[in-house]
């Protein structure tokens, strides 16, 4: 049996905060805004995660109310959407995410976002996919607002 999830997250570009993308720090003026790191990009995997097998998204189970996600690193948010009972009858078999920013490029910074998604997801590199498109500057990612992703996961369950 298989299962498909899908997520995506948007966060505003800010002045004064880093630029975390799947775990890895990216140099640019600006950072996105959010109660977490604001990694984007995990935030999208983690709820494709989550919808593959029908839970709760990441709003609910790290509310940006609660202060203990203050500043957390979604690195470690996303172990522990794998660690959630249901993941133990599940193995990934692949996912994929497509990062939409106008600006910094992706594309130098993709090896180490694949080699961090793939140790924290427990994958080969080769199941883990990053993609990076740009919108020819239209819509808040073009004006360099803010930065979106969409992830896929497919699930497979695990034979017993």
């Amino acid at each position: 049996m298989f299962r498909i999830g899908e997520g995506y997250d948007v966060h505003r570009l800010t002045e004064g905060r880093d630029l975390i993308l799947c775990g890895v720090k990216i140099p640019h003026s600006r950072g996105l805004l959010g109660h977490s790191d604001a990694d984007v990009a995990v935030h999208a995997l983690m709820d494709a995660l989550l919808g593959a097998l029908a839970l709760d998204d990441i709003g609910t189970l790290f509310p940006d109310t609660d202060p203990a996600y203050a500043g957390a690193d979604s690195m470690i948010l996303l172990r522990r959407v794998m660690a959630l009972p249901p993941f133990r009858e599940w193995k990934i078999a692949n996912c994929d995410i497509t990062i939409e920013a106008q600006r910094p490029k992706i594309m130098p910074h993709r090896p180490a976002m694949r080699h961090n998604l793939a140790q924290a997801l427990e994958l080969p590199v080769d199941a883990v996919s990053v993609k990076a498109t740009t919108t020819e500057k239209l819509g808040f990612v073009g004006r360099e607002e803010g930065i979106a992703a969409r992830a896929v996961v497919l699930l497979k369950k695990i034979s017993r």
